[in-house]
């Protein structure tokens, strides 16, 4: 059995998320959190969010023990791309890419 969390669109660049799945991956659920807490990053604030869903998922629709669940999987995909121009000299204009993420979590029991 396992449980699962995506986020969609996420308004931060996939480089910044990997660095904080990273921390997490194969830990249990309540190191996992804890990790996020503690790391002065962006992407935790998305992250914890994720993690509680996936845990709040375990528990209520495949009766699993939020004790036991430690994070399976976790990766980050680049979303859409949002282009804005900045004015530079002489009439040029320079591109800016906002990029977003897509992040899913998944979290299984331990035997």
């Amino acid at each position: 059995m396992e449980s699962r969390a995506i986020l969609k669109t996420a308004r931060i660049a996939p480089r910044k998320v990997e660095i904080v799945l990273n921390l997490i991956r194969g830990k249990d659920l309540e190191t996992a959190l804890a990790y996020v807490k503690h790391t002065p990053k962006a992407a935790c604030e998305y992250i914890e969010k994720l993690l509680n869903s996936a845990a709040a998922n375990a528990e209520h629709n495949h009766n699993m023990d939020k004790t036991n669940l430690y994070v399976a999987e976790c990766y980050v995909c680049p979303g859409p791309i949002m282009k804005r121009i900045m004015p530079r000299a002489q009439g040029r204009a320079f591109r800016i890419l906002k990029r977003t993420s897509h992040i899913t979590v998944v979290l299984k029991e331990k035997e």
